[in-house]
């Protein structure tokens, strides 16, 4: 799409294809803007604010992008075309990509991290519960094409530009004391009924339960308390599941309603033609579409 930033992270349930629906949607003017969930960044990266917040409790992503904003971007390039070299990586070369992984559950370089998410399959990012990286190669699917290479010099760019503030940390435990009416948080958190591996318990971070959505739903009454505009990305119904809980709580505010499949997606669904009532839920301070 363009004129949108794309995240050279292929970060499960990222909000790229959405952005025309979710941007388009916040208040002009915004002084304070959270991105509480910030995934792949799609969202925060492609806002305009005086200060932009991305906080996310994986703090792997949350490193490798501060890794982003500080490094030049022309030296950052130069130091991943030099890995991929010495490991010799290709759309073929498996042997190279799993030397590459075991050297980064060695070291956790941050570099190494970024090129193993260029080779790996769909490149996804995933960790086992030891917080080590175990997704498999991509084989004649994945490399750092010219695609990656160019999101990645955007990314950074805006990065490096903008007044991004990074942190990462449990979304019960963020400062919201600095927001005050007008100011917007967007929430994109894990959705309880279309659970995967980044949310499963499984991955040496915390799953998410019905207590977690519990907790959020209280968060958001409160900034709405205060007069702060908020969205919620989520989704009412998938495969014949609902969150009635979430379906009752966002009768108070607006809902507006994405016609959306996962067809596309990386998550390993059974029934790849799934469909999803995936919704944008807001308050009462809203910009109308």
């Amino acid at each position: 799409m363009p004129g949108y930033i794309k995240s050279p992270m292929n970060y499960t349930g990222g909000k790229y294809q959405l952005l025309k629906h979710i941007l388009p949607r916040f208040p002009a003017n915004i002084s304070n803007f959270v991105d509480l969930f910030a995934g792949g960044l799609n969202v925060g990266i492609n806002v305009e604010a005086a200060a932009i917040y991305a906080n996310d409790q994986i703090t792997y992503l949350i490193e490798l992008y501060r890794l982003f904003q500080e490094t030049p971007t022309q030296s950052l390039l130069q130091a991943i075309k030099d890995r991929i070299a010495y490991y010799d990586l290709s759309q073929t070369n498996a042997d190279g990509y799993y030397k590459l992984r075991t050297e980064y559950n060695r070291s956790r370089s941050l570099l190494d991290l970024f090129v193993l998410t260029c080779y790996s399959f769909n490149h996804q990012i995933r960790f086992n519960s030891a917080h080590e990286f175990n997704t498999p190669f991509g084989r004649e699917r994945s490399s750092f094409n010219g695609s990656i290479e160019q999101n990645l010099i955007r990314f950074c760019d805006a990065l490096q530009k903008k007044n991004i503030l990074l942190s990462t940390g449990d979304f019960r435990e963020f400062d919201f004391s600095h927001l005050s009416q007008g100011d917007v948080v967007y929430c994109d958190p894990p959705y309880r009924i279309t659970t995967g591996s980044y949310n499963d318990g499984k991955r040496g971070f915390r799953d998410w339960t019905q207590a977690e959505d519990a907790d959020l739903f209280s968060l958001l009454d409160r900034l709405n308390g205060q007069g702060i505009c908020f969205t919620l990305s989520n989704v009412l119904s998938h495969k014949g599941q609902t969150n009635d809980a979430l379906i009752e709580w966002s009768k108070q505010y607006n809902v507006l309603h994405i016609d959306k499949t996962y067809a596309n997606c990386s998550y390993h669904f059974k029934d790849r033609q799934a469909r999803t009532e995936e919704v944008l839920i807001t308050n009462s301070a809203w910009k109308a579409p």
